[in-house]
């Protein structure tokens, strides 16, 4: 074959090979009688399989995932039954690596030579992989669409309840939905990065608290004592749901309902936990509720056991409320 104001260009063997190579595109052929397959130098290294002795798709079919092996086998024998080109894209195992390939060719016997058919492997792990990653992505931004519609729906259920006024329900419900992206924020991806980051649980709290303390730095009303303990990015929605309810309760009927109230939030860690100690002092006289639970602290209790891996308890002695939080160390860091 040549062409025209090419010279002596020619699609021989070594012409062939150089664009095979530049496009890897590894090669193989069948006899159909012997069952013998024959591969070249780039398909012997896809496969992992020795350059000695007859290779068969017994032999090769040792390298298939598990998962895929009868769905190849099936497609192996019904090769000469298809009418037109097939393509079978599948794993194979080498070591403990899992490599995609594509197995092409012709069926019904299409381009046979003597009793042997010829067809092409193509290794397509990039592919694959980034078709995993983007339906991964995808399955994500729908789980977490689905959280949001959750936790907008809790939230305006609470501020409905609690407040008196369509005005005070928007100001309740602009507050809490603030407080939740102050707390993405410190978590969401860095700039040229994909996955969420970890946050001091210090760093959260404050940003979190910030809006109830004061200016004044000698005069602060939030005192807080945390060790170096982190708060991943699925945890930071829950975590910030139950220290807005806390807060918006000690702002209504606690310690921060007075300007002489202080709040302080202490933190311990016991080996696979973390407790986190909110005690109020210099509100209101206050005195354990009476009657059925309300919607926020059933909200606050199910985030602590569901999300959390953990609990909350109440004290209610007359100086003021002490919740204590108790938190799975790896729920909090996921």
């Amino acid at each position: 074959m040549s062409w025209e104001g090419s010279g002596a260009l020619v699609w021989d063997a070594e012409r062939l090979r150089i664009a095979t190579d530049a496009a890897g595109i590894a090669l193989w052929s069948w006899n159909v009688d012997s069952d013998e397959i024959a591969l070249d130098e780039r398909a012997h290294q896809l496969w992992g399989v020795s350059r000695k002795g007859t290779v068969t798709f017994e032999e090769l079919s040792q390298q298939i995932h598990p998962a895929d092996l009868e769905r190849v086998r099936e497609a192996f024998q019904d090769t000469r039954g298809q009418t037109g080109a097939y393509e079978i894209d599948f794993r194979i195992l080498q070591g403990k690596a899992v490599r995609w390939i594509s197995a092409r060719g012709q069926g019904g016997d299409v381009g046979i030579v003597g009793r042997v058919m010829f067809g092409v492997f193509l290794d397509v792990t990039q592919r694959k992989q980034a078709e995993e990653a983007r339906e991964m992505a995808a399955g994500e931004m729908s789980h977490r669409v689905k959280n949001l519609f959750s936790i907008a729906s809790a939230l305006t259920a609470i501020a409905a309840r609690s407040a008196g006024t369509t005005t005070e329900m928007a100001h309740d419900l602009t507050q809490r939905l603030t407080s939740l992206g102050r707390a993405h924020d410190l978590v969401r991806p860095a700039p040229g990065q994909v996955e969420e980051r970890a946050a001091p649980l210090g760093d959260m709290l404050a940003v979190l608290l910030a809006p109830y303390s004061t200016d004044d730095a000698s005069n602060a009303r939030i005192q807080m004592s945390v060790p170096e303990v982190w708060v991943g990015g699925t945890a930071a929605t829950t975590l910030a749901l139950v220290v807005h309810e806390l807060a918006t309760n000690s702002v209504k009927y606690g310690a921060l309902s007075r300007a002489g109230g202080i709040l302080d939030v202490r933190c311990t860690e016991h080996h696979d936990d973390v407790a986190v100690v909110w005690t109020e002092r210099g509100g209101p006289p206050v005195t354990a509720p009476e009657g059925k639970e309300g919607y926020g602290s059933k909200l606050i209790a199910r985030s602590m056991s569901g999300q959390l891996g953990g609990s909350i308890t109440f004290d209610w002695p007359a100086s003021g409320m002490v919740a204590t939080l108790r938190m799975s160390r790896a729920r909090l860091a996921a």
